[in-house]
């Protein structure tokens, strides 16, 4: 199996819950950066990792874990050793829940104005409520036309959100802190002890050329990733 070596199973385990840096990951793994590069160009090869060069610098380059590949291969590997082990995902139940007693999500990145409204939408959809989520920015813009409309063909109103500064949550616990972008990454003040800081390095769908489209593609591609963060951030708490 690729992520069978101990090496790149390091390396799976850490961006299944953050993007990171070649340098980041070679500090958390302890591994030099020779060794580091190589394992992440076996699992590169493989499909199950991507690259995107910062927008903060483009010197820096962000590896992001394809977990939805991930999943279909497991599934896949255990369907095929026996029908008994195939794999199925365990959805986030619907309906209002009672709240997540210590959970709170802040979703951050530049603007304010599509991605991290995308994902604080997605995440009260998919949670009913249940863990309380906000968005800001470190440079707040207006909420993109595009944003609302592609909320839209998803079923969700995002007409009357607004935008936010990330000062405005100064002082306030968060549980989970996730950036966006990775501008706002480098200067996202902290929100407390015990916070978990989780990157996403997802492009700016205004910057991409492509106009809607792009944000058809960045709504998308938060969903997935939103998806999976309140399934993980569910069964912790389940467990406690």
């Amino acid at each position: 199996m690729l992520g069978a070596h101990p090496v790149r199973w390091a390396l799976l385990t850490e961006l299944a819950r953050s993007d990171l840096r070649v340098h980041e990951l070679t500090a958390i793994v302890g591994e030099s950066q020779n060794l580091i590069s190589y394992h992440l160009g076996r699992l590169r090869a493989g499909g199950l990792v991507s690259a995107r060069r910062s927008a903060a610098d483009g010197r820096d380059t962000y590896y992001t874990l394809d977990l939805a590949r991930c999943g279909d291969l497991l599934a896949a590997s255990g369907a095929a050793l026996h029908p008994a082990l195939r794999l199925t995902s365990r959805p986030i139940p619907a309906g209002p829940r009672r709240a997540k007693r210590g959970a709170r999500v802040l979703f951050a990145c530049t603007g304010n104005s599509a991605r991290s409204q995308l994902a604080e939408a997605f995440f009260r959809e998919l949670t009913a409520g249940s863990i309380p989520a906000v968005s800001a920015g470190s440079d707040p813009k207006p909420v993109h036309p595009f944003a609302v409309t592609v909320m839209a063909e998803y079923g969700l109103d995002i007409s009357g959100q607004r935008s936010k500064h990330l000062d405005t949550f100064v002082g306030r616990r968060f549980s989970h802190v996730v950036t966006l972008c990775d501008r706002v990454r480098e200067v996202c003040p902290e929100f407390g002890p015990g916070a978990e800081h989780i990157h996403w390095s997802i492009p700016d769908p205004a910057r991409e050329g492509s106009g809607y489209p792009a944000y058809q593609h960045t709504a998308a591609e938060v969903r997935t990733r939103v998806e999976l963060l309140a399934q993980r951030i569910s069964s912790t708490l389940e467990e406690q």
